[in-house]
């Protein structure tokens, strides 16, 4: 799976019976030990901010913070022996991708804590199996997700530059002119939405209201299925799959727009991801009037806070990132990490006529070396990036085919 969509991931279901499950006691997210703030580690995987978190007591489990999803999802079910397994109820899940629905249950009653922030009798969404592989997919392990519950009660803000959380309480947070722009955001079904966005193509501009979703690992994603407006498309598209959500694959095309402007911000040639709308489209209910997302690929380029319970977040450029160009893959291949660390690399898809198909690799090589060095002291997100970062470089790799050793050199090309 490319870098840039790796993981385009909505999750459409019946939140709202957990709010219907009757409890003696609701606590929240609150700060331990009369703590104002704090802040917490994350690691950045593929775009996605990976934070640490204990479900009733244990060990150090690792949760992607996505403000894309209303309810704590359990992603791997090896997870169950922590949580609370008196399952109240089951629910069906319905999210992006083209296969079938999926069943959940309903976990009461546990402790989950992130740092020094904690919430007590709280629910989460359980899968029964571990349909996304998002360690598989992301290159470490991974075990749920965690979103509004954590933002509604607090100031956050994302510090991709030292990889820090910053958590606060909102009596402790007054926005200043150095956090960066202001720019308002609806918090509508649990989910915040921006509005303040336009997007140009040649020379049309349109007005966009867009999901701010840090689960996404892409840039920008836009429903060009969307009825309320027309969405101008770039002239150069590729057929792709763009990722995995919870009923299945992605497909869909890329391409780069023009300008994306955000508040005070213009952004170029940013490499977009249009969903067709036998994955995507009917997965949108139909009272919903965004027309796509932002994810972790733009938003990397800021420092974000974001302010829930004032409805806004402010944007801070970091210089150094917001100079990078937006690129794609270059090779053509997909990997998935597999093994007990998951850094062993196997190539899971080759597109036709991409560099990777004229350089001879196949769909279950196993990747040995990447320009002399083991593959396996290399993150999944490393790779990628020596698979987007300069057209014409060459690539040597060594795979391993059924015992078979082959070396072959992968040239990049850019695709779009």
């Amino acid at each position: 799976m490319k870098l840039t969509f790796l993981f385009v991931f909505f999750v459409f279901c019946s939140v709202c019976a957990l709010e219907s499950i009757a409890q003696s006691k609701i606590f929240g997210f609150h700060l331990t030990d009369k703590r104002r703030s704090v802040k917490v580690p994350f690691e950045l995987h593929a775009n996605l901010i990976i934070v640490p978190a204990q479900i009733n007591g244990s060990d150090t489990l690792r949760f992607i913070l996505d403000t894309g999803v209303s309810s704590t999802i359990i992603t791997d079910p090896s997870v169950s022996r922590f949580i609370n397994t008196d399952y109240v109820r089951s629910v069906r899940l319905e999210g992006v991708g083209k296969d079938s629905i999926v069943e959940a249950k309903i976990s009461i009653g546990n402790t989950l804590r992130i740092g020094f922030a904690q919430t007590y009798d709280h629910n989460m969404v359980v899968l029964q199996e571990d349909i996304l592989k998002l360690s598989e997919i992301v290159g470490t392990s991974v075990h749920g997700i965690i979103g509004y519950e954590l933002f509604e009660r607090f100031v956050v803000a994302i510090d991709f530059r030292n990889r820090e959380l910053l958590i606060r309480t909102p009596g402790q947070y007054k926005y200043r002119k150095r956090d960066g722009h202001k720019i308002p955001i609806q918090v509508v079904d649990k989910k915040p939405y921006i509005e303040d966005v336009y997007i140009r193509e040649v020379e049309k501009e349109q007005k966009v209201k867009l999901l701010l979703d840090t689960g996404a690992g892409h840039a920008v994603m836009l429903n060009t299925f969307a009825n309320s407006i027309e969405i101008p498309l770039p002239e150069t598209l590729i057929d792709v799959q763009l990722g995995i959500g919870l009923s299945g694959k992605i497909s869909g095309y890329m391409g780069r727009l023009d300008e994306v402007r955000i508040g005070s911000y213009n952004l170029t040639q940013v490499v977009t991801s249009f969903p067709d709308s036998a994955s995507f489209g009917s997965k949108i209910r139909s009272e919903e009037e965004r027309q796509g997302n932002i994810g972790g690929e733009l938003l990397r380029r800021f420092k974000v806070t974001i302010n829930y319970p004032e409805q806004f977040i402010t944007m801070k450029p970091i210089k150094r990132m917001l100079k990078e160009t937006f690129e794609h893959d270059m090779s053509g291949m997909d990997l998935r990490a597999r093994g007990a660390n998951f850094n062993e690399y196997y190539v899971d898809r080759i597109i036709e006529d991409s560099p990777a198909f004229y350089a001879g690799l196949q769909k279950d090589d196993r990747v040995i070396f990447i320009n002399n060095v083991p593959a396996n002291t290399l993150s999944m997100t490393e790779i990628y990036k020596l698979l987007q970062r300069k057209e014409g470089k060459e690539i040597n790799i060594i795979v391993n085919r059924n015992g078979k050793i082959i070396f072959t050199s992968v040239i990049l090309k850019r695709i779009i």
